[in-house]
């Protein structure tokens, strides 16, 4: 039973769930075990998830310095690289990370795990009385070492290796796809045929598309890794991977004078180095090979992965949209747009970390029906996200004011960029709140809410993407984004502050 200061004891049930936010809102900053199980999660998985976008950045300087078209080309086919792949790896991620999560908390209650710990609950013990105990012709050392292969050896976790199949044969598919389509693909963005764009932009997508398979595979093992609550190992191969690339973009862009090619070249052995480093360090932890087809769970992975494919689909649409609609009002607007979503998107990932973090310890504290644990975690996370996202506003408000000549001496582009830096910075509250509970609801692997909530919000958001940017242009695309950001806080704010589908426990 916790003690009288657990964080997760009880307060009064009858008021209201929505005010139940600010509960323990003194507690924000403390570092007690549930502040310290968060953090422990969510820096270096924040880390992790910003170091894609910023190597994205490092990649957008170098490119600005070529020439505006370069820049707002390949800032299409990035935003269509990007989109694509998050449709492909985005259910399966989240519901790996859940499903890991899961199991590795249950298979600690096997019977192999009881044994064990109850063996080295009673070593003490045994070590008091082992010579009366075990004859003296045993040799104590075998046993040693069959105890020490036994602790070491690798977990079986179904999830895992299907999430490795099914990454591989995503990552493969879209490889193909963005190759063969490509063109097409440009066009529906705002890429026309007669664009000065269109030649920058095509050569882009389809080298880096070579590198989706890498890509898919690393988000897969990425998500496994967060079941098991390790961030960091993610964390070391994104940074070997990023340091890699951010140390060939200028050797292959201008050493080589490669131009886009060199970039995207770049980018592409990074994620390949990225996954040998996490496929190594994972088949140290787990056996990936399963005992048999059925053990790989499938129709689990189909069932929950459609209904966020149908989520992610309606995310992606009102993202994509955006950048094209901007693609489309000429390169001077969709540099612009570029620079702005780069940073809007890197730094709100800032708050993904928190998401993941909720999202693992949810996972694990429904698995174990200890609903006080997942109350406590939801609402800290929460008033966490909250902070981070007024902290971000305010940093990102002065920050971009000095720095938006890092990334092009344009000046038309300038012009445009400072006129999105009020947008960026202002939405981050908004953007903290929707992606931490995007976490709350997937720990709880309240999916199927997700979902259609989400379809709801990328109907209304399109809505106001199309009518307002043609009333209001760049100024009026950013309105839109905000709008949309909002709606997706407000499904979060009204799921868990009713206390309704798996948050009835709020009421109880």
């Amino acid at each position: 039973m916790a003690d009288k200061d657990s964080v997760y004891a009880p307060e009064n049930k009858r008021r209201a769930p929505i005010f139940s936010f600010f509960k323990d809102a003194r507690l924000v900053f403390k570092y007690d075990s549930l502040g310290c199980e968060i953090l422990s999660i969510a820096l270096p998985s924040a880390l992790a998830l910003i170091a894609d976008p910023v190597a994205s950045l490092v990649d957008t300087a170098f490119i600005g310095q070529i020439g505006p078209v370069e820049l707002a080309a390949v800032g299409v086919a990035i935003a269509l690289f990007n989109q694509i792949s998050r449709i492909a790896i985005f259910p399966l991620v989240s519901v790996t990370t859940s499903f890991v999560a899961e199991e590795d908390t249950l298979s600690g209650d096997t019977p192999q795990e009881v044994e064990k710990n109850e063996w080295l609950e009673a070593a003490p013990i045994m070590d008091a009385e082992i010579k009366e105990l075990i004859p003296l012709n045993i040799d104590l050392t075998a046993i040693d070492c069959n105890i020490a292969k036994f602790e070491h050896k690798r977990r079986q976790i179904p999830s895992a290796s299907s999430a490795l199949l099914i990454g591989g044969i995503l990552g493969i598919i879209q490889t193909v796809f963005l190759i063969s389509a490509a063109k097409p693909l440009l066009n529906f963005m705002g890429v026309t045929s007669d664009s000065l764009m269109l030649h920058h932009a095509h050569k882009y997508l389809t080298l880096r598309s070579l590198g989706a398979p890498a890509v898919l595979l690393s988000l897969a093992m990425q998500g496994i890794f967060r079941g098991f609550k390790d961030t960091r190992t993610p964390l070391y191969a994104t940074l070997a991977g990023d340091l890699t690339n951010v140390a060939l973009d200028p050797l292959f862009i201008f050493v080589f004078r490669l131009g886009v090619s060199g970039a995207a070249i770049a980018h592409v052995i990074s994620q390949y180095l990225m996954s040998l480093i996490l496929l190594w360090c994972l088949m140290e932890k787990v056996d990936l090979i399963p005992p048999s087809i059925k053990h790989l769970q499938f129709h689990r992975f189909l069932k929950n992965g459609f209904l966020l494919f149908v989520r992610v689909i309606a995310v992606t649409f009102c993202v994509t949209l955006a950048a094209s609609l901007a693609a489309r009002k000429g390169p001077t607007s969709m540099a612009a747009f570029q620079v702005c979503l780069q940073i809007w998107l890197a730094v709100s990932l800032l708050a993904d970390g928190l998401a993941v973090a909720a999202q693992a310890i949810l996972a694990g504290a429904f698995a174990n029906k200890d609903y006080e644990k997942a109350e406590a975690t939801a609402y800290r996370v929460l008033q966490l996200g909250l902070v981070l996202g007024f902290a971000l506003a305010f940093i990102l408000g002065i920050g971009l004011l000095l720095g938006a000549k890092l990334f092009t001496r344009d000046v038309h582009v300038l012009h445009l960029i400072r006129i999105g830096i009020p947008f960026v910075a202002a939405t981050q509250p908004l953007n903290a709140l929707a992606f931490v509970f995007d976490g709350i609801n997937f720990g709880a692997s309240d999916f199927a809410y997700s979902a259609i909530s989400l379809v709801v919000v990328a109907i209304s958001s399109i809505i106001c993407l199309l009518f307002l940017s043609s009333v209001g242009g760049f100024i009026g695309i950013w309105v839109a984004l905000t709008i949309y950001m909002a709606l997706r806080a407000i499904v979060g704010i009204l799921r868990v502050g009713t206390g309704s589908g798996p948050w009835k426990m709020i009421r109880s």
